[in-house]
């Protein structure tokens, strides 16, 4: 099969579909000025999120049962609380922030390259969010999902096999009718590997400036794309 076979365009969600790391901040800036707490939250997001794949590491290995990235967000947030000082919060309150990760802004170009890409593609979620999650991000941001997939669904997170190929079959289709779309090279890498299709698009502020990871593509990858809007010209959309 080509490129031209491709018939779904399936998305890592988290950093290359939605800014995660700006998102994070908001929310905490809002709770620090109705709380009056005075938190570093850029530094707060970046270790909330360093703590993201360390948590499935956990679910990956066996060590412990599948539990969904709510749960394993839940936990992290409650050690960061502790490590910032951060006191006086309402279980109601901890739980609202927490879901901050199911408000995420999309980056400026995703809804208009997703609308694009969606009259000729189906579009599916490859994300380790679980999908409730995927839903509430979704209804907050616009994104135009024809399907909520990924490694709940599929009981494994990503890089592990499981969670593409379930994707491919949950849509009814073979792996090479697939294309994942990503920012980050080591996802592309674990879905090329199964018989995936790939589309890096770079997203070089995801982690704040001076970011040095996946700024650039790391292997041929069947597209490369400034965004999403120039993904879908590329795509003939």
């Amino acid at each position: 099969m080509t490129i031209m076979d491709v018939k779904a365009l399936t998305f890592d969600v988290f950093g290359t579909v939605v800014d995660w790391r700006s998102s994070i901040i908001r929310e905490g800036q809002a709770l620090g000025k109705s709380k009056g707490f005075a938190v570093d939250w850029a530094k707060f997001a970046d270790a909330w999120r360093g703590l993201y794949q360390p948590a499935m590491d956990e679910v990956r290995s066996g060590r412990r049962p599948w539990t969904k990235l709510d749960d394993l967000h839940r936990e992290s947030l409650e050690k960061l609380l502790g490590q910032f000082a951060i006191k006086g919060l309402s279980d109601g309150e901890v739980d609202h922030l927490n879901r901050a990760w199911h408000r995420l802004d999309p980056w400026p170009d995703s809804v208009a390259g997703l609308t694009r890409l969606r009259k000729k593609y189906v579009l599916a979620t490859l994300s380790n969010g679980n999908v409730a999650l995927m839903v509430n991000m979704a209804k907050h941001g616009g994104l135009p999902w024809d399907a909520i997939l990924g490694a709940e669904v599929a009981r494994h997170y990503k890089p592990q096999p499981e969670c593409y190929l379930t994707t491919a079959s949950m849509l009814g289709l073979q792996p090479e009718e697939c294309m994942m779309v990503a920012a980050h090279n080591g996802d592309l890498a674990a879905a090329s590997s199964v018989g995936l299709r790939t589309a890096f698009v770079p997203r070089p502020a995801e982690h704040g400036t001076g970011q040095t990871r996946d700024v650039k593509p790391a292997r041929e990858w069947d597209v490369v794309a400034s965004d999403f809007v120039d993904l879908a010209a590329r795509l003939g959309c």
